[in-house]
């Protein structure tokens, strides 16, 4: 059960939903709010198969690559060290100018922006360590995919409740628990590296 609880945090944390908020705004901004729903639920639909996808075939990935669970565990922990840095120092030229006048498709809404490397490569670091455990782990993907969509489609009203800087706050705040929790993965890693 903790297992099921931590592995949606971490999905949650690398979705960051708070910290795609403004990007999911600025891009919607020309569309009314009903079609605006619509585009965000389709996209995180996209975002959703894509990452089950990566679920049930990253085992098959990493066999083919010949690698290591202590390998993926490593670069992961890195790699979302990286990202909580960013989410806790973000840089100067903000993805919030980013604007469309079309409607955007698969990208960048879909991927990268939920379902992004990061995830996806989490994604297969878990289908390997969990290979006799996929109902929890899409039972923790579904949470947090659904998380994550209720907090898009719900953004005027975070943004109302919490302004841009309590929402700045938030990101900080789930950037530091990832910060945690990829110093977790990284160690694991290590561990099983010296075992072996």
């Amino acid at each position: 059960m903790t297992e099921i609880i931590s592995t949606t945090i971490l999905l949650v944390l690398i979705m960051d939903p708070l910290g795609n908020l403004p990007i999911f705004m600025t891009i919607l901004k020309h569309l009314d709010v009903k079609r605006r729903r619509i585009v965000v639920i389709r996209e995180m639909i996209i975002a959703l198969i894509v990452m089950l996808l990566f679920l049930f075939v990253g085992e098959k990935i990493l066999i083919i690559l010949n690698l290591k669970t202590e390998t993926v565990s490593i670069s992961g922990g890195v790699i979302l060290f990286l990202i909580a840095i960013k989410m806790i120092f973000p840089s100067e030229d903000n993805n919030n100018e980013i604007s469309s006048s079309e409607e955007p498709f698969l990208v960048p809404l879909a991927i990268p922006l939920v379902a992004g490397p990061s995830l996806l490569a989490t994604l297969m670091l878990l289908s390997h360590q969990y290979l006799h455990h996929m109902f929890y782990l899409v039972g923790s993907l579904l949470i947090s995919w659904f998380f994550t969509v209720i907090i898009l489609l719900s953004s005027s009203l975070f943004l109302k409740l919490f302004g841009s800087k309590g929402v700045n706050a938030l990101e900080r705040l789930m950037g530091l628990v990832l910060i945690m929790l990829s110093t977790q993965m990284f160690l694991d890693g290590i561990r099983a590296w010296f075992k072996n």
